[in-house]
């Protein structure tokens, strides 16, 4: 499958397959189309297997307008949104391995209900410590 058009609107990137489907990725995955203005956006190449943006350094395969994950997971949409949180730091508190918690972030391994828990309950123990912060 090749995309043959692309256009942005707030949250996502859309692509017209040459089979005649729409398809979209968060823009959370993209952080540098996320935030360029529609004239960076509108700066790119296709190639023959993704598009290009070479003043921002992105580049866009094809092939993962088709992945099942181009929705962030709710554990996911977290840590992209919130990339002052020092991901090594973050899973030493939880007790789990830096690696595989970026592996959970970038989609390349899903976390069980157990561990999905288990990072949620010290995201909401640090909430709970900023919110008790006093100046």
């Amino acid at each position: 499958m090749k995309i043959t058009r692309i256009w942005f609107d707030g949250e996502y990137l859309y692509g017209l397959g040459d089979n005649g489907k729409t398809y979209r990725q968060s823009l959370l995955w993209y952080p540098g189309l996320m935030q360029a203005n529609e004239a960076e956006r509108e700066d790119y190449t296709m190639s023959v297997v993704g598009i290009h943006w070479r003043t921002l350094d992105v580049d866009v395969s094809f092939e993962s307008f088709e992945y099942e994950d181009a929705e962030p997971t709710k554990l996911q949409r977290f840590f992209l949104l919130h990339k002052e949180i020092n991901v090594s730091e973050f899973a030493r508190l939880v007790g789990i391995n830096a690696t595989l918690l970026r592996n959970y972030i970038n989609g390349f391994k899903k976390p069980s209900k157990e561990r999905e828990n288990q990072i949620l309950c010290q995201i909401h123990k640090l909430s709970e410590e900023y919110a008790q912060v006093v100046f």
